[in-house]
């Protein structure tokens, strides 16, 4: 089995128009379900799940210059575990993420051992 790291995305604003729109009571209700679906999603793979991750707050970049705010929008992150990148992929199409809350998109990357480390 191969580990990837997923990565939900979504830009600042980007998206909000219909969930904005929502009455306070909808919004709610949207977060409820949105909750309730996520853990579903989470239950129905947790034995390919290596790490649950969380949501991600503001970013910091540090770089010869030193520190200073960066705006992105990764939002949350999990660690999985699949045969394939496709396969790990497929586990997110429809994701609450983005098919019920305001989310982007879901990004699965692979995690590759470190050059020259043998295990």
């Amino acid at each position: 089995m191969k580990t990837f790291m997923a990565v939900f995305r979504g830009e600042p604003g980007k998206g909000n128009a219909e969930w904005d729109r929502l009455s306070e009571t909808e919004r709610n209700d949207r977060v409820q379900k949105g909750m309730a679906a996520w853990g579903k999603w989470m239950q129905d793979n947790s034995a390919q799940i290596v790490y649950p991750g969380g949501p991600l707050g503001k970013t910091l970049q540090i770089n010869r210059e030193g520190v200073s705010p960066k705006v992105n929008s990764d939002c949350g992150f999990v660690i999985i575990k699949a045969s394939t990148h496709e396969e790990a992929a497929k586990k997110f199409l429809n994701h609450p993420h983005f098919s019920i809350f305001p989310g982007e998109n879901v990004e699965v990357m692979e995690c590759l051992p470190i050059p020259g480390k043998h295990e």
